[in-house]
């Protein structure tokens, strides 16, 4: 099929004003992109009804819509006046891999980096925000980790968070983008940066070789016993045994596990860690349960305490919010609401403001009625 020709592209600025750009846009920029849908592009030729054929015109639309994303934002970065609320309209409306073809086009027409333009165009946490947007999900996790581990100290919950949460897939993929980013080797940086028996689980975790869809209802005795006796006695062996357990055995083990361990010491699982442990030991074992539980729900847990018991700790809302938005979001705001009585939109927008507030509820993608 005969390619069409360069077509005009019509911006929408605001409602009801529309700027007409007539720009030649360089074929090796516009291969296929996934469908979106947006009320602030259109694409208007003479021609185009040529080319509306059964199953065929998606290639088309979606190309001129990532052209007209990349112009937006282009326009933004020539203008003096960075038109921020245009800006996540554009980002958090699309997914990850629809942001990177944009990325790649815009480098590719204009010869800028996005994020860098981004980095010097915005500031503060709505900085962090539309940045963070950016990266490919293992590239966000390897980014989130290596400045938990590089800056003034460490922020254990930072790695208690992504280590306790990912997949096997996940964690080496992780790994392959830590790598890739910084030069440099995760296990090694998380023993260096780490001590204890904290260290231990989490150098266990980042292996990634948890255990997939295995279930043996008479190891998960023995295996509870084990557990059991650990926080009986809480010597180095036994620590270490535990982890071992926490670390491998698969999520669907971990379930009968767990339900053992309730028949055999009359305790939840949660309830005798908390009783036997403390510090970033106990917070990890803590969190690999509940995530093994319930991950939406640990990550609504994670959230609130952020949220009201830390005043507001940005770093840890942007992460998870940017982690979880196309994996269980949705799941993580009914749990919110669920358990803790208001919405997750209602304390974003509480207490957030701006448009760091703006672009925080666009992910949550949360409406008045959540309010």
């Amino acid at each position: 099929m005969e390619k069409p020709p360069l077509l005009p592209v019509l911006l929408c600025h605001s409602e009801g004003s529309f700027l007409s750009i007539d720009h030649k846009i360089p074929e090796s920029c516009l291969p296929g992109l996934s469908f979106s849908c947006s009320t602030r592009i259109g694409i208007v030729s003479g021609i185009f009804h040529r080319y509306i054929l059964a199953n065929t015109i998606v290639d088309w639309a979606h190309t001129y819509a990532r052209a007209a994303n990349t112009l937006c934002l282009l326009d933004m970065h020539q203008s003096a006046y960075c038109d921020k609320d245009l800006l996540i309209d554009i980002l958090t409306k699309r997914c990850n891999a629809q942001r990177l073809m944009i990325a790649e086009a815009y480098q590719s027409m204009y010869g800028r980096n996005l994020v860098e333009d981004l980095k010097e165009q915005l500031s503060s946490h709505f900085k962090e925000v539309m940045v963070g947007l950016m990266y490919p999900p293992p590239s966000f996790d390897a980014h989130e980790l290596w400045h938990a581990m590089k800056g003034a100290g460490t922020d254990e919950n930072c790695l208690i968070d992504i280590l306790a949460s990912r997949t096997n897939g996940e964690i080496f993929q992780m790994r392959e983008a830590y790598c890739l980013q910084y030069s440099s080797n995760l296990q090694e940086d998380i023993y260096s940066e780490t001590s204890g028996h904290f260290r231990d689980t989490l150098m266990n975790l980042v292996q990634g070789t948890r255990e997939e869809g295995y279930t043996d209802p008479a190891m998960a005795a023995q295996d509870a016993m084990v557990l059991w006796e650990a926080c009986q006695q809480k010597t180095g062996e036994h620590k270490t045994m535990l982890q071992v357990i926490l670390c491998n055995k698969s999520y669907q083990q971990l379930w009968l596990v767990f339900q053992e361990f309730q028949n055999i010491s009359g305790q939840d699982m949660v309830d005798a860690i908390n009783n036997c442990y403390d510090g970033y030991f106990k917070e990890l074992l803590v969190a690999i349960v509940l995530c093994v539980r319930d991950k939406p729900a640990y990550f609504a847990y994670r959230l609130y305490s952020a949220i009201h018991d830390f005043g507001f700790h940005n770093k840890t809302v942007i992460r998870i919010l940017i982690a979880r938005s196309e994996i269980d979001l949705l799941t993580i705001r009914k749990c919110y609401k669920e358990r803790y009585g208001k919405s997750l939109f209602h304390d974003i927008k509480n207490f957030a403001s701006g448009h760091y507030e703006k672009a925080l509820l666009a992910i949550c993608a949360g409406d008045m009625d959540d309010y």
